[in-house]
């Protein structure tokens, strides 16, 4: 697991995923052009209003996964 550091609305959090899924968060933020945060911040919030039931690394994890299934140009 690797440990990320970032804040959320003011609010400094840490995230840990496996670095596989780090390395794909860091490659769908440059595809939509945000920054790791950015994309993390509005990740949360879908996630606040959806399922906050749902850890946030759990969420990133799932996210990660149906960016993944979805069918390329």
């Amino acid at each position: 697991m690797k440990k990320r550091s970032i804040s959320i609305h003011g609010h400094a959090t840490s995230v840990a995923l496996e670095p596989e899924f780090w390395v794909e968060i860091d490659r769908i933020a440059k595809v939509y052009g945000m920054s790791v945060s950015a994309l993390i911040r509005t990740l949360d919030d879908e996630r606040l209003m959806s399922s906050p039931e749902q850890g946030l690394a759990s969420y990133l994890r799932v996210f990660v996964l149906k960016q993944a299934r979805q069918p390329t140009d």
